[in-house]
């Protein structure tokens, strides 16, 4: 299964989420994080996050979308918008008409530099890896494909309640 994590900058919640799927899905899955308009470099404190909680932080990148169109792109199966404003832009065709949902989460990068900014990454760290934990706890690898959003709705849900 290939899984597309999309947020504008692709700097900060893409970028974990990406990493997440990778560690938490083990070899079923293949994730990749892209944006509308990429920052051109990960956030620090994600990488920071990422490596403190024992995460693969090296070869992430901040990415276009644009990797992902024509016939060269892998075939993705299921994209998650982390941002709302990713969310509300057309996105291009994928290759195989992937499943779609949102997972809005507010931009840890916003908060300011220092004890602040570690926070809102792990606040957002833990509320990704939750996420993922109940779509892998659901049987999202194994589910039919009309079964998907279903299973990445409740994640949502669960962890919103």
């Amino acid at each position: 299964m290939n899984l597309l994590v999309l947020c504008t900058g692709n700097s900060a919640r893409s970028i974990l989420a990406e990493a997440l799927w990778e560690s938490l899905s083990g070899e079923q899955l293949t994730a990749y994080s892209a944006g509308s308009k990429p920052t051109g470099s990960p956030n620090a404190y994600a990488l920071s996050i990422l490596r403190r909680h024992g995460l693969k932080a090296e070869g992430l990148r901040s990415k276009s979308w644009s990797e992902f169109e024509g016939e060269d792109a892998p075939e993705i199966d299921v994209v998650i918008t982390v941002c709302d404003s990713a969310a509300s832009e057309a996105c291009p065709i994928w290759p195989g008409a992937p499943v779609r949902a949102h997972w809005g989460l507010p931009d840890p990068a916003t908060a300011p530099d220092g004890p602040q900014a570690e926070a809102a990454f792990e606040a957002t760290f833990q509320a990704l890896k939750s996420r993922i934990q109940a779509c892998l706890a659901a049987g999202l690898m194994t589910a039919d494909p009309k079964d998907r959003l279903a299973i990445l709705c409740a994640a949502h849900e669960g962890a919103s309640s």
